[in-house]
């Protein structure tokens, strides 16, 4: 089971779309998909066309204790038991400090994962905009860290601070954590910027960047308006076709 942890502590670079596209791209080539919903915000969630404020059972009860993964899971129903989420609201704001004196804090993702009884083929974990318990969390139970990156001058600006955190969990909590993958997303071919910022990403990343670059594409920004992936809502889309190609580069990295 591979789980891969997508963050930025920037806002508004792709990341939730990311990790629903692949998802559902994955999910479409045969493989056994769990979305985590990690952000209070819930965009996951609702994107996926699931009314968070309805919901009983969330991440926030399984945090603390009071479900079972089992109890929190959602499994709609058009990708046919392939792909399964674990739901957030808005009362996992709080989370943090409700569990700030919780002893190995750090591992309760870990330990929730580890309910599973029948392993999925990738875990994508949705994190939050910030570097709190909550992507600390993501950090310890993940294999990989994706970092979801807009084709703007400003792409790299507070990158540091993430890849530091990164590596003193790597450090003292999760050997096995890797950086492993950078998506290029809101990608314009037609601006000499764009190219000249993926070209700085690929000297900075090298190998890491992933060779399809998600194309600036307003289908993948209408389709959480209806709780759709791009799949369902615009399938011969270009957002379409680029996660298509982004799933495929995912299986056959693993």
């Amino acid at each position: 089971m591979k789980t891969i942890a997508f963050v930025n502590q920037k806002g508004g670079v792709g990341k939730t779309t990311s990790v629903i596209n692949c998802g559902a791209a994955l999910a479409k080539a045969g493989k056994k998909i769990l979305l985590v919903d990690l952000d209070p915000q819930g965009h996951l969630t609702m994107g996926l066309g699931q009314p968070a404020h309805l919901l009983e059972e969330t991440i926030y009860e399984l945090l603390k204790g009071e479900a079972t993964l089992e109890d929190c899971l959602i499994k709609p129903d058009h990708f046919k038991n392939r792909l399964a989420l674990l739901p957030a609201g808005i009362n996992l704001a709080s989370v943090e400090n409700e569990l700030a004196t919780v002893p190995g804090r750090e591992y309760l993702l870990q330990e929730a994962l580890e309910q599973i009884a029948d392993p999925y083929d990738y875990v994508l974990l949705d994190c939050p905009p910030s570097l709190g318990l909550l992507t600390i969390n993501a950090f310890v139970a993940a294999t990989d860290i994706y970092i979801p990156l807009q084709c703007e001058f400003l792409a790299m600006h507070g990158m540091n601070k993430l890849l530091e955190v990164a590596e003193v969990v790597k450090k003292r909590l999760n050997p096995g954590l890797e950086i492993s993958g950078i998506i290029c997303t809101m990608y314009d071919g037609r601006k000499v910027l764009n190219k000249e910022v993926v070209a700085k990403i690929k000297e900075h990343f090298g190998e890491k960047l992933f060779k399809t670059l998600i194309r600036d594409n307003i289908s993948l920004a209408e389709a959480p308006g209806y709780g759709e992936d791009i799949f369902h809502y615009k399938p011969n889309s270009v957002g379409a076709w680029d996660y298509k190609r982004l799933a495929e580069e995912i299986i056959n990295r693993s």
